[in-house]
């Protein structure tokens, strides 16, 4: 008879034995990597250390124990047999569930499109390319132009790799009009009712002629609007030929829009174009307070055509900048005003261009036309699952580090199509629910509250499969929403200004009501775009007046503006109201 072992490391492990084997070491590997912060799963962020490495390795340990009697079991021809048959349904039943979410999720989103579509809706981003003009009617084509994006783009919109761009080439538009930003004057800000002063401009120009020979100054100070348009005067050139260029009646910058991937179309023009708006700002100042006014207006009116010139882009960013470039050629325009420097047929032309801004109308067309951009971009990654990497890379940080890499590669690449389909669906439905409806073209009206609760609604959205791309590609519109009222605003406000300085100039005082102005210096006076109603006007005792819109906060302040906390120049848009006035003599 044999006898027992005396060890139990000498005795055959079975049974439960052969588990404790498996489960003892494997406690220890996770243990390591959890302590190494390399944990490849979600649920890290639910378990602590001792239920996290007992879960797992009791996991792995089953499903080996389970592999080796599977392995076992299939060896029997039999049972061989009933496997292949199962594998078989189980590949049938997955194959069915795929084909069936694929035509959900497909039949799901072409019938809303039809339904939306005969609506007017539209969701191809074909349908929001601009037309193709001719070369020689094309601003954005004449060689002055070319300059601000030639060496990134050629002339039919290819991107030119980095290793071939032409490092001599020279951007005729890039107008510096300070050496280092940091140094420069504080510009004025109608915002604020704060004058810009070009002396210390001038003293900027002079005291930088020491050191480098950037901008022309005279030997002796002369007045600081003439020493500012000599420093200017380097770019006469450029702006003349950029004028002239102007008179075209089309411009399309040679973007290309058949790229697969929308979110890969380069915009370079957009900062020169914004950057050209700072120059005929300063310059346009400079001529104001020089008695140039037949001079400030063409500079004016050049910087209104650099923002008419990319209007019809269907992109929110450039739309964005159309905005920041109204704001900035607005300073020029409310100096005039508030030095008087303005004729009546001046004010006349003033008011006609402001008058073709219709910044709500702009929103929605580019809330359409990104929305139709994102389908084509979820119609990309889904050709090649692995594109969505280079959107992920796109996303803010915050949202990044909320989203695991294991859980979000399972996701991308098991889905079925039909769940891309979905997602579309989704961000239609959002945008059509939430996005568009914040700004009311027709009414001419935005609605705070509807921006706040369209944030909420978007930041409580449910996690599922059917919004995962959704929720990435459809943040919440309200700043854009917010900053197109601030700028529409701006443009009624500019155009009452001038109907109370034209009736200033035929009365030699302001009126007592808004409504003095109607129909002879502005045939209609826009309303408040907050909430439709009146602006509202008073005058001031020191002979000026006050003129405002209720602002983002929709409660009347009285025209007090605020600031935000910590600067000392920048509007807050959130508080107070938004103002146009002039500052006390």
């Amino acid at each position: 008879m044999n006898e027992d072992p005396k060890s139990i490391w000498k005795k055959s492990l079975k049974g439960p034995r052969s588990l404790l084997l498996w489960l003892i070491p494997l406690t220890l590997v996770f243990v390591v990597i959890y302590a190494s912060g390399n944990v490849p799963f979600s649920l890290k962020n639910y378990l602590g250390l001792p239920a996290y490495a007992l879960f797992f390795s009791l996991f792995v340990t089953l499903m080996l124990l389970f592999t080796i009697k599977f392995i076992r079991w299939v060896f029997c021809w039999r049972n061989f047999k009933r496997f292949l048959f199962g594998l078989a349904c189980f590949a049938t039943l997955i194959a069915l569930f795929y084909a069936e979410e694929d035509w959900r999720g497909k039949h799901d989103w072409e019938k809303y499109k039809h339904e939306w579509e005969a609506k007017g809706e539209k969701f191809d981003f074909a349908d929001f390319v601009p037309p193709s003009v001719p070369d020689d009617q094309n601003f954005a084509m004449t060689p002055i132009v070319f300059t601000s994006y030639g060496q990134i783009l050629t002339r039919d919109g290819k991107v030119i790799p980095q290793d071939k761009r032409d490092t001599n080439f020279v951007n005729r538009l890039k107008m510096d009009i300070v050496h280092n930003y940091e140094d420069s004057p504080k510009d004025g800000n109608w915002q604020t009712a704060k004058i810009s002063d070009l002396k210390a401009w001038r003293d900027y120009y002079r005291a930088l002629a020491a050191t480098t020979n950037e901008f022309p100054v005279a030997p002796q100070p002369q007045s600081p609007g003439a020493d500012v348009l000599l420093a200017l005067s380097k770019y006469d050139p450029v702006i003349e030929e950029l004028r002239q260029a102007s008179q075209l009646p089309h411009s399309r910058f040679p973007l290309d829009y058949n790229i697969e991937d929308p979110a890969e179309i380069l915009l370079p023009h957009l900062a020169v174009l914004k950057q050209c708006s700072l120059a005929l700002q300063l310059r346009a100042i400079a001529e104001l307070q020089n008695d140039e006014s037949e001079k400030a207006l063409d500079d004016v009116k050049l910087a209104l055509r650099l923002a008419d010139s990319i209007s019809t882009e269907p992109f929110i960013i450039t739309h964005l900048v159309r905005i920041a470039i109204l704001q900035i050629t607005l300073q020029p325009i409310w100096e005039g005003l508030a030095e008087h420097k303005w004729s009546n047929a001046q004010l006349a032309e003033l008011d006609s261009e402001l008058l073709k801004l219709d910044f709500p109308a702009d929103y929605e067309f580019s809330v359409r036309s990104e929305r139709a951009s994102a389908g084509k971009i979820l119609d990309w990654m889904e050709q090649k699952r692995g594109r969505f990497w280079l959107l992920f890379d796109m996303v803010d940080s915050d949202t990044r580090n909320t989203m695991n890499h294991f859980d979000v590669a399972m996701m991308i690449y098991l889905m079925p199509k039909g769940w891309y389909y979905q997602n579309e669906l989704v961000l239609a439905q959002m945008d059509q629910q939430w996005n568009l409806p914040m700004v009311n073209d027709s009414q001419q009206i935005i609605a705070p509250q509807m921006t706040r609760d369209s944030a909420a609604a978007i930041n409580t959205m449910r996690p599922t499969p059917f919004d995962f791309f959704a929720r990435l590609a459809l943040p919440s519109l309200g700043n854009y929403a917010q900053k197109t009222a601030y700028g529409q605003n701006a443009v009624n406000m500019a155009r009452v200004a001038i109907a109370l300085e034209r009736y200033h100039l035929a009365h030699g005082e302001f009126p007592k009501s808004l409504a003095a102005l109607s129909p002879q210096f502005i045939e209609k006076i826009p309303h408040d775009i907050i909430n439709g109603l009146p602006l509202h006007y008073c005058r001031t005792s020191d002979g000026q007046f006050v003129l405002y819109s209720v602002g983002w906060n929709e409660m009347d302040d009285g025209g007090v503006v605020v600031l935000k906390k910590g600067k000392t120049s920048d509007v807050d848009r959130d508080e107070g109201d938004w103002a146009w006035r002039y500052s006390s003599k």
